[in-house]
Parts: C-alpha cells; structure tokens; sequence
C-alpha cells in the first residue's frame, strides 16, 4: 500500500524505517498523517520479513504533535456544522481512538521498534514515541508534552505508556508542568534511553536495530509479550505465561534447526 505523509523504508537487513513525512510542516498530524498512520503501522508490524522498526521524522524534526492550523480549520467546520453536538462529538471521539490505534500497534507489535528522535518531538509525537521499545534521541532533540498548556488532556495512549515508563508521579508532572526539556533533561528524567550526537544518531540507531533484526524473531517476539502481559499480570500468572512462552520459542529454534539441517 502507498501513503503519502508515511514512508516505509524496507532495508535489506531486515530493519524498516516508519518515517513521518510532512518536513514542511514539523511533521506534525494533520487529518491525512492521522488515518495513514496507523495502516502503515500495521504493514511494519505484520511484514515477517522487518525484524526491527525505527519510527523517525524526515528531515530535522521527528514530530511535532498535532497539526495546530489543521486543529483549527476542523474546530471551525464543527461550530458551523448543523449535526448536533452530540452526534459530532461521538463521531470525533471515535476516530480520534480509531487513529490513536497507531500506538498500540507500534506497543503490541511482535518486533523491536525503536523511536529515532531526530529533533523536537512534542504532543502525539511525544506519545507515539512512548509507544516504542527504546527511544534513541539525537544532542539537538527537544521535548515537549504540550497538551495542558493549550487546554487540552492527551492523546495516542499517552498517559497510561508514559505512567508504565516513568512510574505515576514522573507521568504526572511530564503531563501537569508541562516543562520544555533538552535531550539531556529528557534523558535524566527518562524519556529517553541514550542520546547521541546528531551525526551519530542514524548511524547508532540502525546498528541497534541490525543487531535486533539478527536475533532470533521468536525469542524477542515472545520477550516483548512477556514484559507487555507483566503490565497486568500477578507474578504468579507472569511465571506461568513466561514458562509457555519459553518453550514455544525453544520449539521455534528447534523448528528452524530441523529446516537448516533439511529434516
């Protein structure tokens, strides 16, 4: 399938890049982004030939969160609009949530995605960053939650990914202060996992994501359910879940040795 405002960048080593691609305009979501993103999404997540996804911006910014003029121009359709109020709002709740699927695509994914933060990265691009395994961010990347200085809340799964990443006091204060952070900051408050200069920042990410693409699929597939279902799961049923899953994925290598040897 071909977007528009996505790029998938297939690389011969197993690795693709999922790339926003509105440079133009910060790589912000606008309509368009918004309804593309989630079936690209889904191409990388079920594509068994990508071992490893890096989620990036083109150009200098990775993105930018919502499209404001976009925003904007939608609000005024919605005031001059005859349907009643409560029709537009279900309709716009639900294809904001139908949109937002981007995330947990990117979450529940059976691969590695890795979140190549190439400059700002506020708001939805912010949360969809949240969204990925590791988060790699380069010397000139800023970051930005946004959303209560402009009177809104969160989107994209925003507030329960960053609650299981910070923790609920750290989550808080990144939505509540909403504070403007350099990859540094980001980094010590744990946005973010490594930081590199911006020469290296390609170069450091997709030698993580080759080395990624090159371990056995199961075996991270079945590591990556196992640390998803520990979000909800007692230690009791962790240990249970972690033990099939364990001996699925000793199945897969002995499947894949049986397919080398010819037997």
């Amino acid at each position: 399938m071909s977007y528009e405002n996505v790029i998938i960048d297939r690389r011969e080593d197993g690795v693709a890049l999922l790339v926003f691609n509105r440079p133009d305009a910060m790589n912000s979501l606008d309509a368009d982004l918004m309804r593309e993103l989630p079936h690209a999404a889904r191409e990388v997540a079920e594509d068994e030939d990508i071992r490893c996804v890096v989620l990036t911006g083109a150009g200098k910014v990775f993105c930018a969160g919502g499209d404001t003029r976009a925003i904007g121009k939608m609000a005024d359709q919605q005031v001059k609009s005859k349907a009643p109020p409560s029709s537009s709002f279900e309709k716009r709740a639900a294809w904001l949530a139908k949109c937002s699927e981007a995330s947990r695509v990117l979450f529940e994914a059976r691969k590695p995605v890795i979140a190549m933060i190439n400059g700002a990265c506020a708001g939805a691009g912010l949360n969809l960053a949240g969204a990925c395994d590791i988060r790699y961010a380069g010397a000139s990347a800023r970051f930005r939650s946004v959303f209560t200085a402009m009177g809104l809340s969160s989107d994209y799964g925003g507030t329960w990914l960053w609650t299981q990443i910070l923790g609920t006091g750290k989550a808080r204060q990144l939505f509540f202060i909403d504070a403007k952070r350099n990859a540094q900051e980001a980094l010590e408050f744990g946005l973010v996992d490594r930081v590199f200069d911006d020469d290296m920042l390609e170069t450091e990410t997709l030698a993580l994501a080759s080395q990624l693409a090159k371990m056995p699929a199961k075996g991270l597939a079945y590591a990556k359910a196992n640390l998803n279902a520990a979000l909800h799961q007692t230690l009791e049923q962790s240990i249970e879940y972690e033990s099939r899953n364990l001996m699925l994925a000793r199945n897969a290598i002995t499947e894949m040795r049986k397919r080398e040897q010819g037997t």
